[in-house]
């Protein structure tokens, strides 16, 4: 879950990481305000969970308290890259003298967190590792250690900091990676963390993004993301306000399957078959019949998808109850585009007679469903 930069530099504020003074307003009347109670001049920043955001306009500087009225008035209710702007962040205007770049970043290889540090902040990190790598500064963390003051401080020594510098970027990159663990963070990055004309560093940007699985210990973050987000299609949505693993993608075969590991082992052997998923939905291993039924019509829904293939393995879930729920789909929506069914488990036969008397063929082998999807699909 991606939290809005005011949420992440909150919490950055909160660990003793500097940032620009600022105030969340969602009025032109609010954003005056904002200025006049900062007193100098201001950037105003749409609170949107997309990057980019300056290139697509989203980024405005005001010099006055009328201009800070009209910009803000321009870009509330505006969108940017698809996603409505509803609040911006006022901010001071930090005098830069450097913009550099530090984040930390789950590095599924190593099955740590890997740091990254650069003095070439205020773009793409991305861009600077294809451009430039050599300054990029990257390493691992030893997850039982952590990161240690002494670590941190030799990050910023390898970016090119000594003496009273080098202590207090150390104790920002220590904090960053404090709440990347306390947060349980994918990725903490601030982009630009900013050196300004003083010597010191100020927190410009920030992005923080909570692994999904590890809300149940962010109960502040758990109700908004229920709620779509910008990164998801409306398909996507439904399913995860119906608490259903959903995900679109670019072929033409929909799959429906009941956990996450058969689900992929589908996915894979549409893959092996010569065929290109639609989507794929988990249906998770206790589903209801109402649960099935909401997968099937949200998968069907696709209009990418061609052929949808379902396979269950009866277990908790039985086979009974899968084919009464396909059979009420069927009462429901028709079966405008074809179905191909794998069914074998708890009360098999019992779900493949209602299958049957309901005129609807299944099949034993996952490999046979899958090549029957993959065939059908292509004959569509």
């Amino acid at each position: 879950m991606k939290l809005f930069e005011y949420e992440a530099k909150d919490i950055a504020e909160r660990f003793g990481i500097p940032r620009p003074k600022g105030i969340v307003v969602e009025t032109p009347e609010e954003a005056r305000r904002a200025f006049e109670s900062i007193g100098r001049p201001v950037v105003l920043k749409s609170q949107v969970l997309v990057a980019g955001r300056g290139k697509a306009g989203g980024i405005k500087f005001a010099e006055s308290a009328e201009e800070a009225y009209r910009m803000a008035e321009a870009l509330l209710g505006s969108e940017i890259k698809g996603e409505r702007v509803s609040r911006l962040l006022v901010e001071e205007r930090i005098k830069v003298k450097r913009e550099l770049y530090v984040g930390f970043v789950i590095n599924r290889a190593s099955k740590r967190y890997s740091y990254l540090a650069s003095t070439e902040g205020g773009v793409d990190i991305e861009e600077v590792a294809e451009r430039s790598p050599e300054k990029i500064v990257k390493g691992d963390v030893d997850p039982l250690k952590g990161l240690q003051e002494y670590e941190a401080r030799y990050i910023a020594r390898r970016i090119g900091y000594r003496g009273r510098q080098l202590l207090e970027l150390g104790a920002i990159i220590k904090r960053l990676y404090d709440i990347a663990v306390s947060y349980d963070g994918e990725l903490i990055e601030s982009n630009p963390l900013v050196e300004t004309e003083e010597g010191t560093f100020v927190a410009a940007d920030m992005k923080l993004i909570i692994d999904d699985n590890s809300l149940y210990r962010h109960k502040e973050y758990e109700a908004r993301a229920k709620m779509a987000g910008p990164e998801m299609t409306a398909l996507e949505a439904r399913a995860k306000a119906s608490g259903l693993a959903y995900v679109d993608l670019d072929g033409y075969v929909g799959i429906v399957g009941n956990g996450a590991g058969l689900t992929m082992a589908t996915l894979d052997l549409v893959k092996e078959y010569g065929g290109e998923p639609a989507n794929f939905c988990d249906m998770g291993g206790t589903a209801t019949i109402e649960r099935m039924i909401e997968a099937v019509e949200i998968v069907l829904s696709n209009p990418r998808t061609k052929v949808l293939l379902m396979n269950v393995l009866g277990g908790i879930i039985r086979c009974d109850e899968v084919a009464k729920a396909i059979v009420k789909v069927k009462e429901k929506m028709g079966f405008t585009k074809p179905m191909v069914i794998r069914l074998v488990g708890t009360n098999e036969e019992e779900g493949k007679r209602i299958l049957s008397e309901a005129g609807i063929d299944s099949f034993d082998s996952m490999e046979e469903a899958a090549m029957k999807a993959v065939e059908l699909a292509r004959g569509a």
